[in-house]
């Protein structure tokens, strides 16, 4: 047989495969579905002003579903941080065959709180479909997450049987949305059972509905208080204002400062460039962001680069009284926490110490400016040419029946520089069933039904090709 017959009959038996995978994921999806909007259900929010026994409701139904998909080796575990119980994970393990690779899925099942129930339009735990899409907390963020991992392992073992060799851990995390503070020492306390060829992270987006993306970089994230005193004690603003300006106007003054007048971060040291290779349209994006019509944007450089190549600041909370708590007084102090995310590359303690220094040098009136750091979390970029970075994108590629986008992210997943260290020969994919419409973490949260279908038939296939050529062949 020649190497070009031989070639044919790889590529029509992969193309079976894939039908075949199709065909059980479709027949599954109603299935699906059904088990992710019963996770909707379970309000497992992993802050202290909420039940923490829903947490544990909801990871116990996480481990129910992963043993009914044939995976026995299946615990709920924690970790104490500090004496602090962490939250509760699940770790599912299903040994390798002989030669084959391990991959490592990873999600998580807690949620935000739900917010203002007058923002929402649907009751927030209480999935509900209307115009294929699937309303409710953690219907996206990141629940299906969970259920994309289990639909396409269970296409996997239905299609392939006992020919699907390649080892799978499920390791569905249980505090992400509190910041994972038990993550690293989770990480240390099993890494034996954590040890894996390839980590796939789905909690990330796609480009827009229809055009999949594999996430290849993202921001990285430092956050802290700026506090600005004036006073000793509030004063009468009648009596003594004029003279002195109270604490929250030179607070806005000093806010000001960290941007200059195109919008760019002004903070001496931060790095970033105009480096995207992919068009994000200004009026995709402003409907995206739902920027109101006249609204100038900010910054330079293109859209794209702004959003995953250079820092971005936000003021995300202030202490201040509210209006209708405010008095005729003057202010004596106010404080202000920042959010900064950072360009692939930046050191977020360097970042930091840019921080410190900008806003002790720039105090307004010489007010005494106290600066507090917060959490730090390292940016992350792939190398697309790895090969379970090809074989994902082929399989994304498959499941759409377009070409995908390699997109950048501006949000953060810290956690993934822990991956990075203690796995360092890990290959990591982090994919996404979310889409620009998703809304994770605001009201009404949502799926997109027919994307989520794709991303479960695009893990089931970059599994088959793994099963298929391992990583050496890929």
């Amino acid at each position: 047989m020649t190497s070009t017959n031989t070639s044919t009959e790889q590529s029509h038996d992969r193309s079976h495969v894939v039908e075949q995978l199709r065909a059980s994921v479709d027949a599954a999806f109603p299935r699906v579905v059904e088990q992710l909007s019963g996770l909707v259900a379970i309000q497992g929010i992993a802050w202290e002003a909420f039940d923490a026994a829903e947490l544990d409701r909801s990871a116990d139904a996480v481990a129910a579903l992963i043993r009914g998909v044939g995976i026995d080796d299946v615990r709920v575990l924690r970790v104490d941080n500090d004496g602090t119980p962490g939250g509760p994970a699940v770790v599912a393990r299903r040994a390798a065959a002989e030669g084959k690779p391990t991959v490592l899925l990873y999600a998580h099942h807690d949620v935000q709180p739900p917010g203002d129930p007058a923002l929402w339009e649907t009751e927030p735990f209480v999935a509900t479909e209307r115009d294929g899409r699937l309303y409710g907390r953690g219907a996206a963020d990141d629940k299906a997450g969970i259920m994309a991992h289990i639909g396409a392992f269970g296409a996997l073992t239905e299609v392939l049987g006992d020919s699907f060799g390649v080892g799978v851990t499920l390791f569905i995390e249980g505090e992400e949305e509190a910041g994972s503070p038990t993550f690293r020492t989770f990480l240390e306390t099993y890494r034996d059972d954590l040890e894996a060829d390839v980590i796939v992270v789905a909690d990330s987006s796609n480009w827009k509905v229809g055009v999949p993306a594999l996430t290849t970089s993202l921001r990285g994230l430092v956050d802290g208080t700026i506090e600005v005193q004036v006073l000793d004690h509030a004063v009468h603003s009648g009596m003594f204002g004029g003279p002195v300006l109270d604490a929250p106007t030179l607070l806005a003054r000093l806010i000001a400062t960290l941007h200059d007048d195109a919008g760019d971060v002004a903070i001496a040291g931060l790095r970033g460039g105009d480096l995207a290779s992919v068009e994000y349209d200004e009026r995709d994006y402003r409907s995206d962001a739902s920027v109101l019509d006249g609204v100038e944007l900010a910054g330079t450089g293109s859209i794209a680069s702004r959003l995953w190549h250079k820092p971005a600041l936000s003021i995300i909370g202030m202490d201040i009284p509210s209006v209708a708590l405010s008095s005729n007084t003057l202010l004596p102090r106010a404080r202000a926490k920042f959010s900064l995310r950072l360009a692939p590359g930046e050191d977020p303690q360097a970042a930091m110490a840019a921080v410190r220094a900008h806003v002790e040098s720039h105090a307004p009136f010489g007010a005494r400016v106290t600066f507090t750091p917060g959490e730090t979390g390292s940016p992350f970029q792939t190398d697309t040419s790895e090969p379970a970075s090809r074989l994902a994108l082929e399989a994304l590629e498959e499941a759409w029946g377009v070409q995908p986008v390699e997109a950048g992210m501006g949000g953060s997943i810290p956690f993934i520089a822990d991956l990075t260290e203690l796995f360092p020969s890990a290959q990591i994919l982090i994919t996404g069933v979310e889409d620009p419409d998703s809304r994770a973490h605001s009201a009404n949260e949502s799926l997109h039904l027919g994307e989520f279908r794709k991303a479960v038939l695009a893990e089931a296939i970059l599994l088959a090709r793994l099963n298929d050529e391992g990583l050496a062949g890929a």
